[in-house]
């Protein structure tokens, strides 16, 4: 109870920070017993679109040292292609760009497309 009262502390301080579109999307689940030799533990999985920031940060880097060859005639002394980097470095951007689109979305354009879905289904 503590934790689900906390939670929703957290979500109200926060609430800019939550999607609109995704009510109730913070879950938790509480274990009472404690692993052993310890008191108590935690762990937290968490998705958000924040993530999108690390993974910008990844693909600059890489972009700044692929332009360079820098370290690659490892990789390519070890039989990989320059094409994967390349396409490595495709999909890091459609990664960013999809968290992106979900961080912009909003509950009326969520509505728009399940419409848009009804309407394809009845045709």
């Amino acid at each position: 109870k503590e934790v689900d009262e906390q939670m929703i502390n957290v979500q109200n301080k926060n609430s800019s920070y939550f999607v609109e579109w995704i009510p109730n999307n913070v879950k938790s689940s509480v274990c009472d017993i404690a692993p052993r030799g310890l008191s108590m533990a935690s762990t937290f999985i968490g998705n958000s679109t924040s993530i999108q920031e690390m993974f910008r940060r990844v693909s600059e880097q890489f972009t700044a040292m692929f332009r360079r060859k820098a370290f690659l005639h490892w990789y390519t002394g070890e039989g990989m292609d320059e094409m994967e980097f390349t396409e490595a470095e495709s999909n890091m951007n459609d990664l960013v760009s999809e968290y992106q689109q979900y961080q912009d979305a909003t509950a009326e354009e969520e509505e728009e497309y399940d419409d848009e879905e009804e309407e394809q289904e009845h045709i």
